[in-house]
């Protein structure tokens, strides 16, 4: 009965995000309260969500102070001389080009927020295709590849898996560095070679290299009244400081960006005035999914203490032969990315994650397994083409190219990237043989 509740819950959940008849917030904290009072444990509910809110807490505040440091970064300017290099150096040669596009992708996408990165990438370097005439779907592509290769700990993806598993999120995310270094070698790899395909396309090979079309696009992207400029060095090793001990595991995640962005907001903008203005600024985002992980917090403390992870995960087991459960994470790996197309990342990662993760601990698996084998793909390389978020919108708009045009185009690539990264995990022992 258990198992029966629970896979109504997780479809429920689904069908209730994805129809749009409620938001990720309202139906993480109402369809497990359903369920709860269903097989009869409503009076155990209130503690179970408490002992699943608590158990978020950390990942929670870890993303609210991180989205908080990088928007500081980004209103003192910490990109802003990076960019205008790229975009200076890029010259008139496609192949540079796709290469400067990557770099630059990779680099705004630091702060986690696909949209940011697609609205700040794409327009500094469309006019510098549009004036070779270059493929704008290269454009949307390349952007793309470098958002999705970029999954890092306080992106929403890793945010999620490690909200949903209750993992520390750097236990997932540090045995990846490799996977994720082997990604973006992919990425710079296929961006040069269509580049080169470009510069085929349009007989390119021996023009002047020398002309710097971008340049009066750098010049604009610099904000005089945030700016920092002056502060740029200290910013930089701020910034390099606090990826540094956040990597090396010196302190939990959410005080090493406690730490970080308090600095950050009394060193660039000291007035008490100025300091609520840049909170108030990035607030909006930093909350918006905090609720979201904190009602993700209410769904699986119910759906775990409650059982009903347990029973959907004893059902499953016994379809599935011993042996076979072993390769769960490599074939999860396999088909991440294309998951992307049919689930929104809220009833993925706490709905449908959840399951074969405990399935995969009821064969003699480790959970954390299934989180690394999700973000090879799922809502990461997946996400800048899957018609269930916005971003995917985003980036065919700004670039100018039809939706399924993008899909179609980007689509190989994208695939491509996280069958690579799977791979890497495969080879580098993350997924057993």
């Amino acid at each position: 009965m258990l198992a029966l509740i629970g896979a109504a819950a997780i479809i429920a959940l689904t069908a209730a995000i994805l129809s749009n008849r409620a938001s990720p917030v309202a139906a993480l904290i109402l369809v497990p309260l359903a369920a709860a009072i269903a097989a009869g444990q409503g009076g155990h509910a209130p503690a179970l969500m408490v002992e699943g809110v608590a158990k978020i807490a950390p990942v929670a505040a870890m993303f609210v102070f991180a989205i908080l440091f990088f928007g500081v970064m980004t209103d003192a300017g910490l990109l802003d001389p990076i960019v205008s290099r790229i975009l200076k150096a890029v010259g008139r040669k496609p192949s540079r080009i796709t290469v400067g596009t990557a770099l630059l992708a990779l680099l705004i996408h630091l702060d986690g927020s696909g949209a940011v990165c697609f609205l700040v990438a794409i327009p500094a370097m469309r006019p510098v295709y549009d004036s070779l005439g270059m493929d704008r779907r290269v454009l949307a592509c390349v952007a793309s590849l470098a958002a999705g290769v970029n999954f890092l700990p306080w992106t929403g993806p890793t945010v999620r898996a490690a909200s949903a598993l209750h993992v520390p999120v750097l236990d997932i995310f540090r045995p990846m560095i490799g996977v994720q270094i082997v990604g973006l070698a992919f990425v710079f790899a296929v961006s040069w070679w269509l580049g080169k395909r470009e510069e085929r396309r349009l007989a390119l090979l021996g023009a002047d290299e020398g002309a710097t079309a971008a340049e009066p696009v750098a010049e604009a992207l610099t904000r005089t009244d945030l700016a920092r400029p002056r502060l740029f060095w200290l910013n930089l090793l701020l910034t390099l400081c606090a990826m540094g001990a956040l990597v090396a595991g010196l302190a939990p995640p959410a005080v090493v960006f406690m730490i970080a962005f308090a600095v950050a907001l009394l060193v660039n903008y000291p007035k008490v005035a100025d300091q609520r203005a840049r909170i108030d600024a990035h607030a909006r985002s930093a909350l918006l999914m905090a609720s979201v992980l904190i009602a993700a917090g209410a769904f699986t403390g119910i759906m775990g203490g409650g059982g009903f992870l347990k029973a959907m995960a004893d059902a499953v087991v016994q379809h599935v032969h011993p042996e076979g459960g072993r390769h769960i994470p490599f074939v999860l790996s396999l088909v991440a990315m294309p998951l992307s197309m049919v689930f929104d990342p809220d009833s993925f990662y706490f709905g449908v994650l959840p399951v074969i993760a405990e399935t995969h601990a009821r064969l003699g698996g480790e959970p954390i397994q299934v989180a690394q084998a999700a973000l090879v793909g799922q809502m990461t390389a997946g996400f800048p083409v899957s018609p269930l978020t916005p971003a995917t919108f985003l980036v065919a708009g700004l670039a100018g190219v039809e939706l399924s045009a993008h899909q179609k185009f980007a689509f190989p690539f994208l695939y491509g990237a996280s069958l690579v990264m799977a791979l890497a995990c495969l080879l580098l022992g993350l997924f057993p043989l």
